[in-house]
């Protein structure tokens, strides 16, 4: 929606200072011993691939990569105590939150998070109470190969539509000036979807599942939007949660303020 800073986006601008942070590794690290279970070799299991490429991009050193790889594949310890858990809330404002968490302790996790939503005028509520206001979808990002002198190239919308078209995509939306394209379609589409857009010569940069918000809670109090960013952020900094969606969208003037306090 243009005119608008969406949580998603902030994050990414956040991405390098957050993947210095030790809790970022630990998270990505279970992330991949869980995926792992499935079978250790990443050329057969599309799951472990796409933990190991988020690990890489994080700069996860390759030891620790190996070390939860083991772990989950049974060679390095157990790591059949870790499930996956999915809670939901509200944020200041009614705005929507739904976290994913990868845990071996239910009732610590439930305890952090309720206590991280108290703390910062939010409310941790009951399964399916936010759940249905987001689409659980597939979305790869991907760059056009840049010239042969190394400059960037843009994308060009209909030779991306057209290659769309004989994929199993439901949509994309441009970015980054242009520059990137997020494309989407359904949750079991991921492992062809992106196999087809490297096929057809893009660049992909990124995938994977996210819950995409079906309705936006638009937030133009700048007082409540730091409350939901702070609150955000704080679900983020847990070690146990992998994932923090939310249906929360900023105003462009209210960012600016917020950068400018």
């Amino acid at each position: 929606m243009a005119g608008h800073s969406k949580w998603a986006q902030i994050k990414r601008t956040k991405a390098v200072v957050d993947a210095k942070r030790g809790a970022v590794f630990t998270r990505i690290g279970r992330e991949i011993t869980v995926a792992a279970r499935a079978g250790a070799d990443p050329a057969g299991n599309f799951q472990l691939r796409t933990a190991i490429a988020k690990a890489k991009a994080a700069g996860v050193p390759a030891a620790n990569i190996e070390r939860a790889i083991a772990k989950g594949s049974g060679q390095g310890g157990s790591g059949s105590e870790l499930e996956n858990m999915r809670y939901e809330g509200y944020a200041p404002g009614g705005v929507a939150v739904l976290v994913e968490a990868l845990s071996d302790n239910r009732n610590r996790t439930a305890a952090d998070l309720r206590l991280t939503f108290s703390k910062n005028d939010g409310n941790l509520g009951e399964s399916g109470c936010v759940s249905y206001l987001f689409d659980h979808r597939s979305e790869v990002r991907i760059a056009a190969r840049p010239h042969p002198d190394g400059t960037p190239s843009g994308i060009q919308e209909e030779v991306l539509l057209e290659g769309l078209l004989e994929l199993d995509a439901e949509g994309y939306q441009l970015e980054g000036d242009g520059q990137e394209a997020v494309v989407h379609g359904r949750f079991e589409a991921l492992e062809a979807l992106q196999d087809g857009l490297r096929d057809k010569g893009w660049v992909v940069l990124e995938w994977g599942h996210t819950w995409h918000p079906l309705t936006a809670a638009v937030v133009d109090r700048a007082e409540t939007a730091q409350q939901c960013l702070k609150l955000l952020e704080g679900l983020e900094a847990l070690d146990d949660v992998s994932s923090v969606s939310t249906n929360l969208e900023i105003p462009e003037s209210v960012q600016t303020s917020l950068t400018s306090r």
